[in-house]
């Protein structure tokens, strides 16, 4: 009986959900399974909520959810504790869902550190977000296909993310889809691909000053390479790639800090 193959594998659950009142007090707090929430005591002028996975990565078949809901006039900013990784699947794909809310004119900045996808890993991460009137939203997603200093280099592949914005009345007012497979690697180095690049990172700034800053936030991006940054219709975009995941994100800070009147989470800087 003890050499019997098993018929399964033990996954991980988790659900962790935060609300925050107009003060910024929490006003709702609930944890289940390996997810969990902290709040970490701050001096700065908006509370931070930093969101984690306990099981210590994702492999297939597990199932996160992660709520964050900022009431009218707050503000918060939101991270993980440490980059996400994402192991090799036997079995199916890793299924995250994030939840974020932000009332009218309030202020919500999701900063989440870098997911890591290593070979043969399987992911399926959907981001809804919903902004009152008013409201002001930063979303930042960081891609590491493997771990260059390491010599990684991955080939097998299953990955989407779909992020979506809605306005109140639930009109989408941004939305992108990032799909990875094994063909897509195949063509890695290529120009019109991902041209060699092992980090990818995409950011998103919805405002009602969102055009104003597009001058500011080139000026910060400077010279850096593999980044590039666009504004219309009240929302402002980042991208950048590269192959190294602190390369890019000290491209990024720059602007990050202009964006946040100079802010970013803790957990970014321990």
């Amino acid at each position: 009986m003890f050499d019997a193959p098993f018929s399964s594998y033990q996954r991980s659950r988790g659900r962790a959900r935060v609300a925050l009142g107009a003060t910024g007090a929490l006003t709702g707090l609930f944890q289940q399974g390996s997810a969990k929430a902290m709040l970490p005591r701050t001096h700065g002028p908006l509370p931070e909520v930093v969101f984690l996975n306990t099981s210590g990565g994702l492999t297939g078949g597990d199932r996160f959810q992660f709520s964050l809901d900022v009431a009218a006039g707050a503000g918060a900013m939101a991270a993980t504790q440490t980059a996400e990784r994402a192991y090799a699947s036997p079995d199916g794909v890793a299924e995250v869902s994030v939840s974020l809310s932000a009332g009218e004119g309030a202020t919500l900045f999701w900063l989440p550190q870098e997911t890591i996808l290593f070979d043969r890993s399987g992911l399926d991460r959907r981001t809804e977000v919903t902004l009152g009137e008013g409201a002001r939203y930063l979303g930042l997603e960081t891609v590491v296909l493997g771990r260059e200093a390491m010599g990684e280099r991955v080939e097998t592949l299953d990955f989407q993310d779909v992020r979506v914005v809605r306005d109140a009345a639930g009109r989408v007012i941004h939305a992108e889809q990032i799909a990875l497979g094994s063909g897509t690697l195949a063509g890695r180095d290529r120009a019109a691909g991902l041209a060699g690049a092992s980090v990818l990172a995409s950011l998103v700034y919805i405002a009602p000053d969102a055009g104003d800053r597009i001058g500011p936030v080139r000026a910060a991006l400077g010279d850096a390479p593999g980044c590039a940054a666009s504004a219309w219709d009240g929302r402002l975009t980042i991208r950048a790639m590269g192959r190294d995941s602190w390369d890019l994100r000290r491209a990024l800070i720059p602007a990050i800090r202009l964006l946040t009147n100079d802010h970013l989470p803790r957990v970014w800087q321990t």
